[in-house]
């Protein structure tokens, strides 16, 4: 016995961890539950609102505006492919599912950004905070998609505004970590300089750290939106429309063109807003203005032409 103790303790004595878990997950619903249902119907009300004005924009109008969008943050070439991709979403019969999906997206990264800018400033600027921040970041990091799905449902229910809490669980820890990376990665003699000409804190911040790590943030934010993505599928689970729940009905199924439709909507999307989001992050390199470029810059070029003279 003794023995047998000796070469296989845990046949005999285990950790009682799944209770433990299960008794703190009943304790926070039982105790925050009502918290959570407070901070949903602001959620709500921006995805209700988003979706709507998504879906009032004829297709013809909507792929108007993002070429010329696409044209003045990316450059023409980036527009051409932007709106190529999106028309193809329309011609393959799925924007309707899209526009859902993007608008749960768009909500979750803009959570993600309100949350996440001002923890990573926090991070970089202490570092005894990103001592105790870094754990939890790991957590969020390697914890699989499906664990978040329960507590949600949980604390939340289901839907598409739990389905933005969840993406934003998942998505969160990208933007806090880079974030945190470009103010550190802020020269010191820089800081130092602007203390020395009299800035307060909150100038050197404004002035000298954000601008400086803009193109760290600016990554963080595209990490954020790509791991959102990466949520549609599992987030389908807990009842949230869109893309994913064709690949969801696909699995279910066994329909492998209606999986495939909802995975190249998400494949476009993900391409889609990935070049609108590296091409913002680039805008800090460029050292042409804002209205310079794109049709902006070339409605000026037309408007500051010298008119030829006028023979009398």
């Amino acid at each position: 016995m003794e023995s047998d103790m000796l070469l296989d303790p845990f046949q005999y004595y285990t950790l009682p961890l799944k209770q433990w878990i299960q008794i703190a997950v009943d304790w926070t619903a039982s105790n925050f539950r009502p918290f959570f249902q407070a901070i949903r119907w602001p959620v709500a009300f921006f995805l209700d609102h988003m979706t709507s004005l998504l879906m009032s924009v004829p297709p013809t109008i909507f792929l108007g505006v993002l070429f010329l969008f696409a044209w003045q943050i990316a450059g023409f070439g980036t527009a051409i492919f932007v709106t190529v991709a999106m028309f193809t979403i329309g011609l393959i019969g799925i924007w309707q599912d899209t526009l859902v999906t993007l608008a749960i997206i768009l909500t979750a990264v803009s959570v993600c950004a309100l949350i996440g800018v001002p923890i990573g400033i926090m991070a970089g600027r202490n570092d005894r905070f990103d001592t105790i921040l870094r754990p939890f970041l790991d957590v969020l990091q390697t914890l699989p998609a499906f664990v978040y799905l329960v507590p949600i449902v949980m604390l939340v229910g289901i839907g598409n505004v739990p389905g933005v809490f969840v993406t934003v669980f998942f998505a969160l820890p990208p933007i806090i970590r880079l974030t945190s990376l470009g103010i550190r990665g802020v020269p010191p003699t820089a800081v130092e300089a602007a203390y020395a000409f009299g800035s307060s804190h909150r100038q050197v911040l404004t002035k000298v750290q954000m601008p400086l790590a803009v193109r760290s943030i600016m990554a963080g934010l595209n990490q954020t939106l790509m791991m959102a993505l990466a949520m549609v599928v599992y987030a389908s689970m807990i009842a949230v429309e869109g893309l994913g729940q064709l690949v969801l009905r696909g699995i279910g199924r066994l329909d492998m063109g209606l999986a495939a439709l909802g995975g190249i909507g998400i494949v476009l999307l993900a391409m889609i807003l990935d070049r609108l989001t590296q091409a913002l992050g680039a805008q800090a390199r460029h050292s042409i203005r804002m209205t310079d470029r794109g049709p902006i810059g070339f409605v000026r070029s037309l408007m500051a032409r010298p008119r030829p003279a006028v023979a009398r």
